[in-house]
């Protein structure tokens, strides 16, 4: 059957299930399909603005039960979708420096980023920004997101229609050719996830009660908290001593006033202690004896050891 004959029966039932599974975390984009809505619509406005309706609609069903796991369970939820994320080891990052440099305005454009618009939800709830407020910006990121895919398909619509009427001609070869291009990307990525996982093995780990012992023996250390830094009221605790450098500034730090002796410890609150390794491999290029503990501040509250108020301007 024709691809513009079976979309017009089934056009806004394909935009909601598409935007749907895409916000859900599956990756499957969705844009091809609101691309098609836009091309489809060329002739009919009502269809264009029933098919954002739409495409609104799902997005900001699936963005508010995320936004909810996030208020509930906070950086559990971030961690159990970087892990099953292709790049686990920078997408809470990335949301992170995201919130603390653009605030809302990061939900306004999350969508348009890869690997940030599923984590922006639930980043929102994770950090307590108000019902409200996340409602409103991530209202606007949405209708812009998926008014820009439909109004693209609209203004471009007599080159898209031929191309994707080649496409349903040529049938099962654009389909392999399609997915070949997707095996192949997904296969690059892995590989240097994997690259990435046998370098950062290679870092000294320090457990939460090894590093109590050397701090309660008066062992010279430096502890380093290489989270993000977002709005004060979220990061409000740190580990006793701790301060805090950005990921970025890692290869900037002066070790004037630092004993050459001094040990140094990285933390973070990320999947896999990834910006802590990451932090510990810079820091041990640099000819530092440096280490990353293990599970974070998270796991050094669990192992019952206090935290102390964040020093202001740290």
């Amino acid at each position: 059957m024709d691809i513009f004959i079976l979309f017009s029966h089934y056009g806004l039932l394909a935009v909601f299930l598409a935007v749907l599974v895409e916000q859900m975390g599956v990756p499957i984009p969705a844009l091809p399909i609101l691309l098609l809505a836009g091309v489809t619509a060329g002739g009919n406005a009502v269809f264009a603005v029933q098919a954002l309706a739409v495409a609104t609609l799902a997005s900001m069903l699936t963005d508010s039960l995320w936004f909810y796991a996030g208020r509930r369970f906070g950086r559990r939820v971030l961690g159990m979708l970087c892990r099953i994320s292709i790049s686990p080891d920078t997408c809470v990052r990335q949301s992170e420096l995201s919130f603390a440099r653009r605030g809302v305005a990061t939900l306004v454009v999350a969508k348009f980023i890869p690997g940030m618009s599923l984590l922006a939800s639930p980043m929102a709830g994770a950090i307590g920004m108000p019902l409200p407020t996340f409602a409103l910006f991530n209202l606007a990121g949405t209708v812009l997101w998926a008014g820009s895919g439909i109004s693209f398909g609209l203004l471009f619509h007599d080159q898209a229609r031929q191309l994707l009427q080649l496409l349903s001609d040529l049938g099962r070869a654009a389909a392999l050719v399609v997915a070949i291009c997707l095996v192949l990307y997904i296969a690059h990525r892995l590989w240097r996830r994997y690259r990435a996982a046998l370098l950062m093995a290679k870092v000294p780990r320090l457990a939460a009660t090894e590093l109590s012992d050397l701090i309660a023996r008066g062992a010279e250390l430096v502890i380093l908290d290489v989270r993000a830094k977002l709005a004060p009221s979220t990061e409000s605790e740190q580990l006793p001593g701790a301060r805090h450098i950005e990921l970025s500034e890692i290869d900037l730090i002066a070790f004037d006033t630092w004993s050459p002796n001094a040990r140094i410890v990285t933390y973070c609150a990320c999947p896999n202690d990834a910006s802590a390794l990451k932090a510990a491999h810079l820091l041990i290029k640099r000819g530092r004896v440096a280490s990353a503990l293990r599970g974070g501040i998270e796991g050094w509250s669990q192992a019952g050891y206090a935290l102390e108020a964040a020093q202001p301007g740290q």
